[in-house]
């Protein structure tokens, strides 16, 4: 590698298979596909991995090309402060952020908590998530995690109380999140939410779908209630503080994790909970997420347990214990 001053952008798609396939209420698939842009000068290479979401009109192919549109951009000097005025939120500008917050730390020989300032992460118990599918299936996949302490379940709509009721049947000592992923509606949301307190979950993430999620804000909610496809960036907080108990910080959703980071403060300022979640992806998109956990009351960011392979110098995880990033991954 030749080594500039000039910095350089690189990107490029990359695909990684799932151990058997990953189902919500919105579809199902069998690989991750990911983006991952390089920022290098000096000999040294920040490199940051983002995951395009079809729910909100992300393809790989678009969104590799728009962090391709800021190469001039990048060899004119664009940092992770500018970068947040010259890019909207979403997946492209979260691999580039963290492809500029890897560089910048290499290049001042600090880990990046040190650089952005913020508490040294440390190990925390990730949820694990449990896929949609049938009462039985997911009774027998729960079966399979029952030693884990936090288990995430995918539900669907119609029949979710036999879902949960199996799930919980299967793991009696596991504490149970549930995410609806917008399937529920208006009509069936109490009983719904009657159903899992009953089954003893602690938290279910955005039942209601997001825009039609008012019905929160006029029944009493007997658990919380997490924001996720409902919240993005931290300008999005404050309207929902009627409706929510917590907000589901993802990077790919706020823009990186300099967005991240001020949305966990605003979060926090206003009374939120805070969940760090992620997409199915390896570590290199989960290192940078790391550094939100000391803020977060639930960490879910098991993305690379759901892969048949992670990629190499990957987070350490011990059963659902995730360990920080050594320097080698990121930061």
């Amino acid at each position: 590698m030749t080594s500039s001053k000039v910095p350089a952008l690189a990107a490029r798609i990359e695909r990684f298979p799932i151990a058997g396939s990953f189902t919500i209420s919105r579809g199902a698939k069998t690989e991750a596909v990911t983006v991952v842009a390089e920022v290098s000068r000096d000999g040294l290479i920040g490199r940051g991995e983002c995951v395009p979401y079809p729910r909100y009109g992300e393809t790989p192919e678009v969104t590799l090309a728009a962090i391709q549109a800021m190469q001039e951009a990048v060899a004119s000097g664009l940092t992770r402060r500018t970068l947040q005025a010259a890019m909207p939120p979403g997946a492209a500008r979260n691999a580039l952020d963290c492809a500029l917050i890897d560089l910048e730390a290499k290049a001042a020989g600090l880990r990046a908590w040190s650089l952005l300032d913020r508490p040294v992460p440390g190990e925390r118990t990730t949820a694990y998530t449990i896929s949609l599918g049938t009462p039985e299936a997911m009774a027998a996949a729960t079966a399979k995690a029952a030693h884990r302490p936090l288990l995430k379940i995918k539900l669907g709509g119609d029949g979710d109380g036999e879902r949960i009721a199996a799930v919980r049947k299967a793991a009696p000592e596991s504490e149970l999140i549930v995410d609806a992923n917008e399937a529920w509606t208006e009509a069936n949301l109490e009983h719904n939410l009657a159903t899992c307190e009953a089954a003893g979950v602690t938290l279910v993430e955005q039942p209601l779908p997001a825009g039609k999620d008012d019905a929160l804000a006029r029944i009493k909610r007997p658990l919380a209630v997490c924001a996720d496809e409902s919240v993005h960036d931290r300008h999005s907080l404050a309207p929902l503080r009627e409706r929510y108990d917590a907000v589901n910080i993802k990077l790919d959703k706020t823009g990186g994790l300099t967005e991240a980071l001020a949305m966990a403060d605003a979060a926090q300022a206003l009374g939120f909970e805070i969940m760090i979640g992620c997409m199915v992806a390896t570590s290199l998109a989960m290192a940078p997420a790391m550094l939100v956990t000391p803020q977060a009351r639930f960490v879910d960011l098991d993305g690379p347990l759901l892969l048949a392979r992670d990629r190499d110098h990957g987070l350490r995880y011990d059963d659902s214990l995730v360990y920080p990033p050594d320097s080698s991954l990121w930061g």
